[in-house]
């Protein structure tokens, strides 16, 4: 399934033209899809149509595609039946992302609706609730699944859990997103404001490796950007991202010959299928590259993270690329760079045939 980036927005915190500047900017940078909130209108129905159609109709003529988020007061709020959900329709937006969950039966006929709205579940729970609403033969290419995320410190989900939930909604073939947090950003939903992730391991990370981290799941086909608004070079960093690949961010040593540095930017790394628990091994390119390889860094114990390429030393794996995953000792091998120490997380997701990239920093 096609990844995507998205932003968020609050129409009742914040201001016209600066949550269109903001669209403008992600557009510019290549995120294609919106969470707007509606979980604060308090105005009516009349002055919240006004308020949400302007924004949505610019945030269309950008190529978005817009998920309201909704409960059940809005409802109430609103004067408006879950049977009837025309007002979002001529609201203009695409789809609804029900906040609350009703008894499964509910959730099936309303992806039936004739506006073809998209229906998103809440995914941050570890309970059979989507395949209870498939099982009453929902609509499923208009079922769409989304993590919540907790603006309160500590309070975000941890790692194992979040798996599992969402894994309910992969082997469905679901599509699936989840929210990064900029560590700028102030605005979201409610009076406190944390960050907005749906991981708690992801809440003080740089953006950019957050959002790398739940591609590298393999778990989630949408990241969001919870809070608004997040810098430009947010923005920037995570429109330059690969979504379909791990590319580690690396450092150089000082004697990495201009081959080696070609063997790993200049090309399409794989891990061998028959795994090694010592190293990740790039083997196509000690058949490749038969270029001359003296020693140099090759006397101290390699650390998890480097990067490895065998030398003149070395017979027939000279200039095969290594990824150090436990410490060991090798002179025939040269140390040529490092891994990005807070990237040593995507590590653990390199798996047999996995397709990597590296990247200079």
């Amino acid at each position: 399934m096609f990844r995507r980036l998205g932003l968020s927005i609050y129409p009742d915190n914040s201001k016209f033209e600066e949550d269109l500047a903001y669209l403008k900017l992600g557009n510019k940078h290549g995120f294609e899809r919106i969470f707007m909130s509606m979980l604060e209108v308090t105005e009516g129905k009349e002055k919240v149509a006004e308020k949400f159609s302007k924004i949505i109709k610019e945030a269309k003529m950008l190529n978005y595609e817009v998920i309201l988020d909704i409960a059940p007061n809005i409802f109430d709020e609103l004067a408006i039946s879950y049977d009837d959900l025309s007002f979002f329709h001529q609201l203009g937006a695409d789809g609804l992302r029900l906040d609350v969950g009703f008894d499964g039966n509910k959730e099936a006929n309303l992806s039936f609706n004739p506006f073809g709205l998209v229906i998103e579940l809440n995914m941050s729970n570890d309970v059979a609730y989507l395949d209870n609403i498939l099982s009453y033969k929902a609509n499923k290419p208009y079922i769409y699944g989304c993590h919540n995320f907790y603006p309160q410190e500590g309070s975000a989900l941890p790692l194992e859990f979040f798996e599992k939930c969402s894994q309910r909604f992969k082997k469905q073939g679901i599509r699936t997103a989840a929210f990064v947090t900029s560590q700028t950003a102030q605005l979201g939903p409610w009076d406190i404001n944390d960050g907005l992730p749906t991981l708690e391991m992801h809440r003080h990370l740089p953006i950019s490796l957050q959002a790398k981290h739940l591609f590298a799941t393999e778990l989630i086909d949408d990241v969001i950007i919870g809070n608004a608004y997040a810098s430009e070079d947010e923005i920037e960093s995570l429109g330059k991202i690969n979504r379909y690949q791990t590319e580690f961010s690396i450092s150089f040593e000082e004697r990495t010959s201009d081959i080696e540095k070609n063997i790993v930017l200049n090309n399409q790394h794989f891990r061998r299928g028959d795994i090694t628990q010592q190293m990740i091994r790039s083997t196509q390119t000690r058949k490749d590259y038969k270029n001359v390889n003296p020693a140099h860094d090759n006397k101290e114990v390699f650390q998890k993270g480097d990067i490895l390429i065998g030398n003149d030393d070395f017979g027939k794996y000279k200039n095969e690329l290594q990824i150090a995953l436990e410490p060991h000792s090798d002179p025939r091998k040269n140390k040529v760079g490092s891994v990005a120490k807070e990237e040593l997380i995507l590590l653990d997701y390199i798996q047999p045939w996995s397709k990597f990239l590296f990247k200079e920093v």
